[in-house]
Protein backbone atom coordinates (compact mmCIF):
# COMPACT_ATOMS: atom_id res chain seq x y z
CA UNK A 1 0.00 0.00 0.00
CA UNK A 2 3.04 2.59 0.71
CA UNK A 3 4.43 1.98 -2.82
CA UNK A 4 1.08 3.46 -4.52
CA UNK A 5 0.82 6.47 -2.34
CA UNK A 6 4.48 7.32 -2.63
CA UNK A 7 3.83 7.60 -6.09
CA UNK A 8 1.14 9.76 -6.06
CA UNK A 9 3.00 11.91 -4.02
CA UNK A 10 6.00 12.11 -6.23
CA UNK A 11 3.37 12.79 -9.18
CA UNK A 12 1.76 15.58 -7.35
CA UNK A 13 4.77 17.06 -6.10
CA UNK A 14 6.07 17.06 -10.03
CA UNK A 15 2.18 18.32 -11.08
CA UNK A 16 3.31 21.23 -8.78
CA UNK A 17 6.55 21.87 -9.44
CA UNK A 18 5.33 22.24 -13.34
CA UNK A 19 2.73 24.95 -11.99
CA UNK A 20 4.84 26.99 -10.07
CA UNK A 21 6.97 26.88 -12.85
CA UNK A 22 4.48 27.96 -14.98
CA UNK A 23 3.17 30.40 -12.93
CA UNK A 24 6.29 32.31 -12.48
CA UNK A 25 7.01 32.25 -16.16
CA UNK A 26 4.11 33.79 -16.65
CA UNK A 27 5.66 36.45 -14.87
CA UNK A 28 8.42 36.94 -16.45
CA UNK A 29 8.25 40.21 -18.89
CA UNK A 30 8.59 39.57 -22.67
CA UNK A 31 10.95 41.24 -25.11
CA UNK A 32 11.93 40.36 -28.92
CA UNK A 33 15.77 40.49 -29.42
CA UNK A 34 16.88 39.86 -33.10
CA UNK A 35 20.17 37.89 -34.58
CA UNK A 36 21.29 37.70 -37.77
CA UNK A 37 17.85 37.53 -39.82
CA UNK A 38 15.79 35.89 -37.00
CA UNK A 39 13.34 37.55 -34.38
CA UNK A 40 13.46 35.73 -31.09
CA UNK A 41 10.57 36.08 -28.88
CA UNK A 42 12.33 35.86 -25.32
CA UNK A 43 11.02 35.58 -21.60
CA UNK A 44 13.05 38.36 -19.75
CA UNK A 45 15.39 36.85 -16.88
CA UNK A 46 16.26 40.09 -15.02
CA UNK A 47 16.22 39.32 -11.06
CA UNK A 48 17.90 36.20 -9.14
CA UNK A 49 14.51 34.88 -8.52
CA UNK A 50 14.26 34.55 -12.41
CA UNK A 51 17.83 33.96 -13.37
CA UNK A 52 17.47 30.99 -10.67
CA UNK A 53 14.52 29.16 -11.84
CA UNK A 54 15.45 29.77 -15.99
CA UNK A 55 14.07 27.12 -17.77
CA UNK A 56 13.87 24.59 -15.04
CA UNK A 57 11.53 21.71 -15.24
CA UNK A 58 10.46 22.54 -18.81
CA UNK A 59 9.91 19.45 -21.42
CA UNK A 60 10.22 21.57 -24.14
CA UNK A 61 10.81 24.81 -25.46
CA UNK A 62 8.98 26.10 -29.36
CA UNK A 63 11.72 27.06 -31.64
CA UNK A 64 12.34 30.56 -32.08
CA UNK A 65 11.94 31.12 -28.53
CA UNK A 66 14.10 31.73 -25.97
CA UNK A 67 15.34 33.05 -22.26
CA UNK A 68 17.49 35.90 -21.95
CA UNK A 69 18.83 36.65 -18.49
CA UNK A 70 20.13 40.19 -17.53
CA UNK A 71 22.70 40.77 -15.07
CA UNK A 72 23.45 43.85 -13.10
CA UNK A 73 26.73 44.26 -14.31
CA UNK A 74 29.52 43.15 -16.33
CA UNK A 75 31.45 40.09 -15.63
CA UNK A 76 32.58 36.36 -16.83
CA UNK A 77 29.07 34.61 -15.97
CA UNK A 78 28.39 30.94 -16.19
CA UNK A 79 25.89 28.87 -16.84
CA UNK A 80 24.57 25.46 -15.63
CA UNK A 81 21.57 23.32 -16.19
CA UNK A 82 20.66 21.64 -12.98
CA UNK A 83 16.68 20.62 -13.31
CA UNK A 84 16.39 22.21 -16.82
CA UNK A 85 15.32 18.70 -18.79
CA UNK A 86 15.80 19.89 -22.45
CA UNK A 87 18.99 20.37 -24.64
CA UNK A 88 20.41 24.16 -24.90
CA UNK A 89 22.93 26.35 -26.50
CA UNK A 90 23.90 29.27 -24.81
CA UNK A 91 25.11 32.83 -26.47
CA UNK A 92 26.87 34.67 -23.93
CA UNK A 93 26.32 38.36 -24.85
CA UNK A 94 28.41 41.65 -23.98
CA UNK A 95 26.79 45.53 -23.21
CA UNK A 96 27.15 46.32 -26.89
CA UNK A 97 24.88 43.01 -27.79
CA UNK A 98 28.28 41.54 -29.51
CA UNK A 99 27.79 37.44 -28.74
CA UNK A 100 31.08 36.58 -27.08
CA UNK A 101 30.78 32.92 -27.69
CA UNK A 102 28.49 30.27 -27.72
CA UNK A 103 27.93 26.62 -25.86
CA UNK A 104 25.89 23.46 -26.11
CA UNK A 105 24.61 22.40 -22.81
CA UNK A 106 23.44 19.05 -21.57
CA UNK A 107 20.09 18.54 -19.70
CA UNK A 108 20.18 18.42 -16.08
CA UNK A 109 24.04 18.55 -16.08
CA UNK A 110 25.77 21.02 -13.32
CA UNK A 111 28.68 21.39 -15.54
CA UNK A 112 29.35 25.39 -15.84
CA UNK A 113 29.89 26.66 -18.90
CA UNK A 114 31.01 30.21 -18.93
CA UNK A 115 31.57 33.31 -20.57
CA UNK A 116 34.90 33.81 -23.03
CA UNK A 117 35.17 37.56 -21.49
CA UNK A 118 32.80 39.86 -19.46
CA UNK A 119 29.42 39.48 -20.28
CA UNK A 120 25.88 41.66 -19.57
CA UNK A 121 23.61 38.88 -21.03
CA UNK A 122 23.07 35.19 -22.06
CA UNK A 123 20.74 33.93 -24.09
CA UNK A 124 19.31 30.59 -24.23
CA UNK A 125 17.92 28.83 -27.04
CA UNK A 126 17.29 25.35 -27.88
CA UNK A 127 20.27 23.15 -28.84
CA UNK A 128 21.75 24.26 -32.24
CA UNK A 129 19.58 27.09 -32.96
CA UNK A 130 22.44 29.09 -33.07
CA UNK A 131 24.48 26.80 -35.31
CA UNK A 132 21.05 25.97 -37.59
CA UNK A 133 20.64 30.18 -38.59
CA UNK A 134 24.75 30.81 -38.58
CA UNK A 135 24.60 32.77 -35.91
CA UNK A 136 27.97 32.15 -34.13
CA UNK A 137 30.93 34.69 -32.31
CA UNK A 138 31.22 38.08 -33.28
CA UNK A 139 27.87 38.34 -34.67
CA UNK A 140 25.56 40.84 -32.60
CA UNK A 141 22.19 40.61 -30.82
CA UNK A 142 20.03 43.53 -31.45
CA UNK A 143 17.29 44.62 -29.03
CA UNK A 144 19.55 44.32 -25.59
CA UNK A 145 19.48 48.02 -25.23
CA UNK A 146 15.76 48.05 -24.72
CA UNK A 147 15.73 44.86 -22.02
CA UNK A 148 15.34 45.53 -18.31
CA UNK A 149 18.40 46.32 -15.77
CA UNK A 150 19.40 43.39 -14.17
CA UNK A 151 18.97 43.52 -10.48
Amino acid sequence: MRKPVARRMVVLVMIFAAWAAGTALAQMPQAVLRAGAQNIETEVAANDADRQLGLMYRGSLPEGRGMVFVFPSDARICMWMKNTLIPLSVAFINRDGRILNIEDMAPQSEDNHCAAGRARYALEMNRGWFARHGIAAGDTVEGTKSLPPGR
